[in-house]
């Protein structure tokens, strides 16, 4: 394995994969912060040239964190298929790249080889990709997956409705919800961030959400994104639940900063197949970010993007309904401007997808970033190209409990629109019953939430 090359007469020695793979990311803040990055332009450009000459197979054997130490390394090395990982140990990063961009190789193809690769190899070659590569190689991906209806089908666009309130005001949550279904948001799931995180206040809004979407027959899925901890009490004391919520990390440190591991993780999905709502067997929604573990100070020396794609790798051991990154949530000490957050929505889908799971974006940012809403909607645009699973809905676009910024539902209403895709099959039936929407287009009743007070 080389760890070295020479550019313009000058040569650059690396120390180490993980050495790497930071400097060979694209700029971001975070990488900056942790003292990771490259120094030069020059300098990512010729760790860039030593990762594209690596093996597979030297990323296999060389995880950035160390089996040993590690839940996460050890969750993602053992789910490898090792016969179709013996066929591209061999395989340069660089040729890797080339065969998902090729026209001859299909999705099945990359479906299968997904099986043999870790998270350090799906990182890796996001690193040599281009944003339109990214998009691209994402779309050749399609990822289904079934709760009570089925996300991620060709031709559909689908939205978290994300009705948050700054006191969790149930009457307040329940109209921003009717307004979001007014517009007809919702099909990927019904989703509220509480204030407060209890058993009796999650068991209460549980409750009205159920209410909600059997009095008006909502083909849905909903969820409270408490601490899954606060969710399995609510559940076993039978609370209504179509799956269950955690944000993770790509670190075994990151998740014990999240008061999470692998088996409470396990045991938290085996009781919502259990005792859930849902029809499943998709139950489980996880959340994740780019810098997440370096603001937990669990990095352990690792560049984000590749800590982001660990997140996957651990993620995929539990079939997920759903995965998002929360892309610029976390702000600007980790993607500093509105260039960062769009590459690292594009990287995070990609490598999402690459590694099998139903992946979506919150395309957000935070009011202290260098970012706007016009390049949230580019984003926005760029991602439904690349065939993003789905994508998070907020009353005008601000949400008012997080304070930070999101896609509107109008937003979304108008991507479907101009991109020609439709919600959820059984959701977008819906929509046309209720005459929010004729032919996939709104009415002149959408936005009206009224409709849910009669």
């Amino acid at each position: 394995m080389i760890l070295k090359t020479k550019l313009f007469g000058i040569s650059y020695q690396f120390n180490s994969v993980k050495e790497v793979l930071a400097k060979a990311n694209e700029e971001k803040s975070g990488d900056n912060l942790a003292g990771l990055a490259a120094e030069s332009t020059t300098e990512r450009i010729a760790a860039k040239e030593v990762l594209s000459q690596m093996l597979l197979k030297d990323l296999r054997n060389n995880p950035v964190i160390d089996y040993d130490k590690d839940e996460v390394t050890r969750v993602i090395q053992d789910s490898v298929n090792e016969r179709i990982y013996s066929e591209i140990a061999n395989w340069t990063v660089a040729e890797f790249r080339e065969w998902l961009l090729s026209h001859k190789t299909t999705e099945r193809d990359i479906k299968r080889i997904s099986r043999g690769l870790t998270s350090e190899m799906i990182a890796a070659v996001t690193k040599l990709m281009s944003n339109l590569d990214l998009m691209y190689a994402a779309n050749k991906i399609n990822i289904t997956a079934t709760c009570n209806t089925t996300i991620g089908e060709r031709g559909t666009a689908s939205a978290r409705l994300q009705p948050n309130h700054p006191t969790d005001n149930l009457e307040g949550i329940l109209i921003s919800a009717m307004e979001g279904l007014s517009y007809g948001i919702g099909d990927a799931v019904i989703g509220l961030n509480p204030v407060n995180d209890s058993v009796s206040k999650v068991t209460e809004v549980l409750n009205a959400f159920e209410d909600l979407k059997n009095k008006w027959e909502i083909p849905s899925q909903t969820s409270l994104l408490a601490h899954v901890t606060t969710q399995m009490k609510a559940i076993e004391k039978g609370a209504p639940a179509d799956m269950i919520f955690q944000s993770i990390a790509g670190s075994q440190k990151g998740n014990e900063a999240f008061g999470v591991d692998a088996k409470l993780l396990s045991d938290a999905r085996d009781l919502v197949l259990k005792q859930g709502t849902s029809a499943g067997p998709n139950v489980m929604y996880f959340e994740t970010g780019q810098g997440s573990e370096l603001s937990s100070d669990a990095h352990h020396g690792v560049d984000q993007l590749t800590l982001e794609a660990r997140c996957y790798g651990f993620a995929k051991k539990y079939d997920p309904f759903i995965v998002n990154t929360v892309v610029g949530f976390i702000g600007p000490e980790y993607l500093y401007d509105s260039k960062q957050v769009i590459r690292a929505g594009l990287e995070d889908h990609f490598m999402g997808k690459l590694s099998g799971i139903s992946m979506g974006v919150d395309v957000c940012y935070t009011n202290h970033m260098k970012a706007d809403q016009n390049d949230m909607e580019n984003l926005s645009i760029l991602l439904h190209n690349a065939g993003c699973n789905y994508i998070i809905g907020t009353p005008v676009g601000d949400d008012v409990m997080l304070n930070y910024q999101s896609a509107g539902y109008h937003d979304i209403a108008a991507l479907r629109e101009l991109m020609n895709l439709r919600p959820i099959k059984e959701f977008d039936g819906w929509l046309e019953k209720m005459g929010i929407t004729e032919n996939g287009r709104l009415t002149s009743k959408a936005g009206d939430a009224s409709m849910f007070l009669k």
